[in-house]
């Protein structure tokens, strides 16, 4: 009896040449198992690490096991021919959410942007999916050519797909189980068309599940830079985080950095408001008094900036976890409420005067970033 593999190798080969070399390229051992087959191709890109996971290909049964292997192989290949026109990838993630995550996948677009990059903003964050609001996109349609979805494009030179285009209605909850989400991943990355790209920013939703698993493994095939992880200061955040940091070490990820973000309020004086509590434990607004009498008095002082912790980082915040778990600290962003407007509003805080606090702070995070890479060299070109 002729062996399923050479069926499988003939069906595959007739289908695709680069499909038959990707998929003799990581078969290494037993090619005449099936099961074998699959599993060197997934252990290569570090997704299985057990032989209890082996017998759940074992488990499928022969027949099933063909059509999914090849299905299986088959979006790789779309997904990296789709991606060959991207040259770089790189994933924002979280341990936990709330942590500005998509602010920074926002803003990170738009300072990519403004350096005069073709970047491109794909959220895989099905059930809550912010960047549409972020980016001011909120009511846009996703289109379709014969070349495949086209992204919503805020700017000539930054594109975005997110599932928030496609709800008929903002509030509807998304309420899908593991492989639905999968499956949309698969075609958001095999049928947005995107055309040449410099830059592809994942906004991941928090945690280490499915969405994740299946992105990293999707991009693996056509390379993947790494990923960038928010956090706050306090231990409940950083917990999560190293969950994070030990994912991407597992899955083979790299970590571009860690950036801490909230890392304590910071407002000019100015931006602030003065109260003073009465006996009664009402407050009087003194606002307008202290303004006045410090531009009588001493008018420097209003150029001030006050700043405040917000979190606990007596335990050394971020900084202190990346040495110990040795990998980049790119840098922190404070706590800025002018940040957060125009995150609401959907603008870019670089273009905002008012984001005085938060906004260098992420310029030396991407600049830091992009040196770290070796495509400082690259911003320079684009600039001039």
């Amino acid at each position: 009896m002729v062996s399923l593999s050479i069926y499988i190798t003939f069906f595959v080969e007739m289908q695709s040449p680069f499909l038959f070399s990707l998929l003799w390229k990581y078969n290494h051992v037993n090619f005449d198992c099936p099961c074998h087959l699959l599993h060197n191709f997934l252990q290569n890109l570090n997704f299985l690490c057990s032989e209890c996971q082996l017998e759940s290909y074992r488990l499928v049964g022969q027949p099933c096991l063909l059509i999914y292997t090849y299905v299986f192989f088959a979006d790789l290949v779309a997904i990296a021919e789709r991606m060959a026109t991207v040259k770089h990838k790189i994933l924002v993630l979280s341990g936990k959410g709330g942590v500005g995550k998509s602010t920074f996948s926002a803003q990170l677009s738009f300072a990519l942007a403004s350096m005069d990059f073709q970047v491109g903003l794909l959220d895989i964050d099905i059930c809550g999916p912010s960047i549409p609001k972020m980016l001011g996109l909120e009511g846009q349609d996703i289109h379709q050519s014969n070349l495949g979805w086209s992204p919503v494009y805020l700017e000539s030179n930054l594109g975005v797909m997110s599932i928030g285009f496609m709800l008929p209605n903002p509030d509807d909850a998304v309420i899908w189980r593991g492989p639905r989400k999968n499956g949309l991943i698969k075609q958001f990355l095999k049928d947005v068309y995107w055309g040449e790209l410099d830059f592809l920013v994942v906004d991941a939703p928090p945690g280490t599940s499915d969405e994740h698993i299946s992105i990293v493994q999707c991009l693996q095939v056509s390379g993947i830079d790494g990923a960038i992880i928010i956090t706050t200061p306090q231990q409940v955040s950083l917990i999560d985080v190293r969950k994070e940091v030990s994912f991407c070490k597992k899955v083979g990820l790299p970590v571009l950095g860690v950036v801490e973000n909230m890392s304590g309020l910071c407002q000019r004086i100015t931006d602030l408001k003065f109260m003073k509590m009465t006996d009664t434990g009402e407050e009087r607004d003194l606002t307008q008094w202290l303004m006045e009498y410090l531009k009588e008095k001493d008018p420097e002082l209003l150029e001030l900036v006050a700043s405040t912790e917000i979190f606990d980082s007596s335990s050394g915040g971020a900084m202190r976890m990346c040495r110990e778990m040795e990998v980049p600290f790119l840098g922190k962003v404070p706590l800025d409420p002018h940040l957060c407007k125009a995150a609401e509003e959907g603008r870019s805080c670089f273009s905002d005067q008012k984001c005085s606090v938060s906004a260098p702070a992420l310029k030396r995070i991407i600049d830091k970033m992009l040196e770290n890479q070796g495509l400082s060299a690259m911003a320079i070109d684009n600039s001039s």
